[in-house]
């Protein structure tokens, strides 16, 4: 079976956050934007993968159009066995264009398309390629964007807990939010704390210890820049709080030096950023080797999404699916992958990431 074209779409679904506001350094950001991948073959079978955008989806496109689909395109279907080879030669082959950033998210939104293609040629879906499934349904937490104020913070954790949410993740950067966020979700629920980099170790050390009676379950991404693993292992080790880290880490290379510095408890690889499946699941067995427990990135409602669920079902550690807290303009899954009213999201049975995107809300908010 050979790829007979690969090819990216940039779909842009506009959302509501209400009090909150997402912003990537200077722009401010409306909607979903998303590149989305399709591999074609000569059987007529199709695999779907996600690329890692928000603000720079012409970027991502153009790698894809520009990098990857020539390295994919008239090769033979890798099966899964064949996967890790195939990305590895593309990986070679790139190697001069940068490990990291836009290079390693077309090479993920490829990556995760391969698997997604070979899982449906099997007729399974994506998790029986790789083991047992030991959960149906990942407990998801309400990934608030940033609010500042702590009345309204109050609030949005209020509406979400009552939404059924068990688990609240802040992006905030002052004490205050915190501890209004706690006293609205009472003493027994995860709360987290993702800062984006913003501080040196000397300030970071100081958050973490005015935090601890908040009693996050981990400060995320505290210390700039955040490939500065030495720094962010002092925090850890001198804040009091665990630290979760790795969004930005591309490749199972870099989670090693990561891990190796003893910066995090928390390990987050992000499927459409770190290079795709294959190299998730090298940040997994290394993870599970060095005792650091996973939480996986996912802030993303595209194929991405699917594939960490996939992913997540074949762990029984009680982690939590990462859920952006907002209303949006369509869904490409039909709703199959909502939130429900117990704070949980189904694992898809289908074959591959388990449902294929919904072609009309592809066509309604493709951007050409």
């Amino acid at each position: 079976m050979l790829i007979t074209d690969v090819k990216a779409h940039h779909v842009r679904i506009p959302f509501d956050a209400g009090a909150a506001s997402f912003r990537q350094g200077a722009s401010a950001i409306a909607a979903l934007d998303m590149i989305i991948v399709e591999i074609s073959t000569d059987a007529g079978l199709t695999g779907w993968g996600d690329a890692f955008a928000y603000v720079c989806p012409k970027t991502t496109l153009a790698a894809i159009d520009e990098m990857i689909a020539p390295q994919a395109r008239g090769f033979e279907a890798p099966d899964a066995e064949g996967i890790p080879a195939f990305m590895d030669r593309i990986q070679r082959n790139l190697h001069l264009f940068g490990r990291y950033g836009i290079t390693m998210f077309a090479i993920s939104g490829l990556d995760i398309a391969l698997w997604d293609l070979a899982a449906r040629v099997k007729g399974v879906p994506l998790h029986r390629l790789i083991g047992a499934s030991k959960r149906a349904r990942i407990p998801a937490y309400a990934s608030l964007l940033r609010i500042g104020t702590p009345e309204a913070v109050t609030g949005e954790c209020g509406t979400a807990m009552r939404r059924g949410y068990t688990a609240i993740k802040l992006h905030e950067t002052t004490t205050p939010p915190v501890f209004a966020a706690r006293q609205a979700i009472g003493a027994g629920i995860p709360l987290m704390v993702d800062m984006n980099c913003p501080l040196d170790g000397t300030e970071a050390i100081a958050f973490a210890q005015a935090c601890r009676a908040a009693a996050p379950m981990f400060i995320e991404e505290p210390v700039w820049p955040p490939e500065d693993f030495a720094t962010l292992a002092e925090v850890r080790a001198k804040g009091g709080l665990d630290i979760a880290a790795g969004e930005n880490a591309c490749t199972v290379h870099q989670f090693r030096q990561m891990l190796t510095a003893g910066a995090v408890s928390y390990a987050q690889p992000s499927v459409t950023k770190v290079g795709g499946i294959t190299e998730y699941l090298k940040v997994a067995a290394l993870a599970d080797e060095m005792g650091i427990r996973l939480a996986p990135h996912s802030p993303y409602f595209g194929p991405g999404l699917l594939a960490t669920l996939q992913l997540m079902s074949l762990r029984d550690d009680g982690s939590f699916i990462e859920f952006f807290y907002m209303n949006r303009a369509a869904c490409l899954w039909r709703g199959h992958v909502d939130v429900d009213a117990n704070g949980t999201v189904a694992v898809p049975e289908g074959p591959g990431l388990g449902y294929e995107p919904d072609q009309e809300v592809m066509a309604r908010y493709r951007v050409s």
